[in-house]
């Protein structure tokens, strides 16, 4: 699966947020979304993962290391 699949993926879930895919030996993946807005960092991963579960779980996807931030946090 390539980033841009992953990309389409998440942006169906996290509409108008910016979203940065890094491939290499994990995909590193961050997530700049106003969703996040008062939540736990665990809660913020736990919205970004259940998109890529299957492919998780399926061997698809092998590693992914994510950020989840608000608009706030990112500047």
């Amino acid at each position: 699966m390539s980033s841009a699949d992953i990309r389409i993926l998440l942006e169906k879930e996290f509409p108008e947020s910016e979203i940065t895919i890094e491939e290499g030996y994990h995909n590193e993946i961050q997530v700049v979304s106003s969703a996040f807005e008062g939540m736990s960092a665990v809660k913020r991963q736990q919205m970004v993962y259940k998109p890529l579960t299957e492919l998780i779980t399926g061997g698809t996807v092998h590693a992914v290391k994510i950020s989840a931030l608000t608009p706030a946090e990112k500047k």
